[in-house]
């Protein structure tokens, strides 16, 4: 019975991760493969090769991505992007839509951006508690002439979901930054400490500076 414990376990392990990746990548590519119906019928892939091959539809949308951010990139873009922004900003319900939307995309794909780009260790949600946030800014607007301190604005992504998580704002002196990537914080956060990045060690925690 032991060794057929062992077995179980051991089959568990080399499984349960593959399937769930298998199931992830079937939803992801299900999902992309949709953007083929903005072909005309005559091109869609399944009736040119009579078939159908997963897939096709990643393709297409690295290509659409490809394309849009070759037009929107050159000053012609540029102008059409504001100028789209402003026709949206126009409109009652999708104005307020769109343009939260745009915020946080802005802060997350842009390349000067600093959201989601430092892991940080603080106290959370009681004084001697610990757990990994990720910093997202700093307190802007009405909020910033309340806190006169130096804070900085942190997500706190909840376990194993990070998906779901609260918006907090702490002192900077309060945030310890730590030595590794987003990657592998968000590793560290979603398989609940089981798995731990291997980093350099440091001689003792420091806090983020200005």
């Amino acid at each position: 019975m032991t060794a057929l414990r062992k077995w179980l376990f051991a089959g568990l392990l080399v499984i349960v991760p593959l399937a769930i990746t298998v199931l992830v990548l079937d939803w992801i590519i299900g999902m992309l493969d949709q953007t083929l119906l903005i072909l005309p019928s005559a091109w869609q892939p399944d009736r040119l090769l009579g078939f159908h091959i997963p897939g096709f539809g990643v393709l297409l949308t690295l290509l659409i991505l490809l394309v849009v951010g070759g037009i929107t990139s050159n000053f012609v873009g540029k102008k059409l992007v504001r100028w789209g922004d402003a026709l949206l900003g126009r409109i009652p319900v999708v104005r307020s839509i769109y343009s939260s939307v745009k915020q946080v995309s802005d802060t997350l794909f842009s390349e000067s951006g600093n959201a989601f780009r430092t892991a940080v260790l603080i106290q959370w949600p009681r004084e001697g508690v610990w757990t990994i946030g990720f910093v997202t800014g700093s307190p802007g607007g009405d909020v910033a002439t309340y806190l006169r301190e130096d804070f900085l604005s942190v997500y706190v992504p909840t376990t194993p979901n990070p998906t779901g998580g609260y918006f907090v704002m702490l002192r900077r002196s309060d945030c310890i930054e730590l030595d590794m990537s987003v990657d592998e914080a968000l590793k560290y956060i979603v398989s609940m400490g089981v798995v731990v990045p291997v980093g350099p060690s440091r001689p003792s925690p420091s806090t983020l500076t200005a």
